[in-house]
């Protein structure tokens, strides 16, 4: 027999007119400690997949494609959580992409963003860097 969440069980109790509907203050009251809860774990995810990002800093993939597939696959990774990487230069947050220059064989990962609606590159290493991890940004409305 499953055992009823007790969650479950002090909405059902704070029903005090026996209508079977609860109060909006009982209502809002659980809809904030879910939204603490999702919260915490959001940030949990957050720094597990920090975590382990960060163990490629300093590194490179062996060739300009395969460093591209990785920056790629960080980039889906992020995306399923509503995450962006924080650019190192400026702390906006970035798309982290590989891009081929020259000099440096197997290309540069650089923080691709927007200020002030122009597309801005940062960085440019031959190596992964240092991976920190921040909210998407809510899309802009276009102006009218």
């Amino acid at each position: 027999m499953l055992n009823p969440d007790p969650a479950d069980l002090s909405l059902q109790r704070q029903d005090a007119d026996g209508s079977g509907a609860l109060s909006s203050e009982v209502a809002g009251a659980a809809i904030e400690d879910l939204q603490r809860e999702i919260s915490r774990l959001q940030r949990s995810i957050r720094q597990t997949i920090q975590s382990h990002l960060n163990r490629f800093a300093g590194e490179n993939f062996g060739s300009l494609q395969q460093n591209q597939q990785m920056a790629q696959a960080i980039h889906t990774l992020l995306e399923s959580h509503g995450l962006r990487v924080q650019c190192s230069e400026c702390g906006h947050p970035a798309i982290l992409r590989v891009s081929a220059r020259p000099g440096i064989e197997h290309g540069a990962f650089v923080f691709d963003h927007t200020i002030d609606r122009r597309r801005t590159f940062h960085g440019g290493r031959a190596v992964m860097p240092q991976i920190r991890l921040v909210s998407k940004p809510a899309r802009k409305k276009a102006a009218s």
